[in-house]
């Protein structure tokens, strides 16, 4: 199938809950509870929203030998990540929502909003805040499964010195965090978090996966069966 990467308007992003509350409590997923039941704990409710942060401009390590050395050493080029989903829904249809191909939200809406868009791209790593991912959570029935994950559009793939961490912050109920903790420096691409539903029941599982290849070699991990074809932001 075909992707469709024209840029649509995107959904404000929902306010944040009244009286400014915020809920302290956190599930860390790791490989030994690698999964948390959104629906269990009350938060398949609401939109749900995905947070990928990390450290753009790792400091670089000093230079010695003098002025000509420090000057060749130059300055370490920034990170640059790209927050993304593969989304399937219960009617079959299959997309990617990434800034990539400006494919900002999903290609199927449900009424007029779509389940899943993005709201924007950080290429600066000025935005302390990282890049968001929303899921509309009152189409939880019509969701199969989200693969959350993330790239490095530029640079080589310095894992470990971006120190990234995905976190989940639903409407209810506690936060949800994976931690990029395991690195590959030959793979550009990273599995973050499956979201899926199963037998109406929505649970978040951590993947921290890391692929030797692009959104072709992703989906072929995953089965996703997708055609895919280059695209640029």
């Amino acid at each position: 199938m075909g992707i469709d990467y024209t840029k649509r308007p995107q959904p404000a992003a929902p306010p944040p809950p009244p009286g400014g509350q915020v809920s302290l409590s956190k599930v860390t997923l790791t490989k030994s509870a690698p999964t948390v039941s959104l629906s269990k704990q009350g938060s398949a409710t609401g939109t749900l929203r995905v947070n990928l942060n990390w450290t753009a401009r790792p400091a670089a390590p000093p230079a010695s030998g003098g002025f000509l050395s420090r000057l060749k050493s130059g300055v370490t080029p920034p990170i640059d990540l790209d927050l993304a989903c593969l989304y399937e829904y219960g009617d079959g249809a299959k997309g990617v929502v990434q800034a990539l191909g400006n494919a900002f939200r999903d290609a199927h809406s449900y009424g007029a909003d779509p389940i899943c868009w993005l709201d924007g791209d950080d290429r600066s790593g000025s935005n302390t805040g990282g890049e968001n991912l929303f899921v509309n959570l009152a189409h939880v029935h019509a969701i199969r499964r989200i693969l959350v994950f993330a790239f490095i559009y530029e640079g080589a793939p310095s894992w470990a010195a971006a120190n990234g961490v995905v976190t989940l912050y639903p409407v209810a109920g506690p936060q949800v965090e994976v931690r990029l903790d395991e690195h590959d420096t030959r793979s550009p691409m990273c599995a973050i978090a499956m979201i899926e539903n199963s037998g109406g029941e929505l649970s978040v599982r951590r993947e921290v996966r890391y692929i030797q290849g692009g959104h072709r070699e992703l989906d072929g991990a995953f089965g996703w069966g997708m055609q895919w074809q280059s695209g640029r932001k």
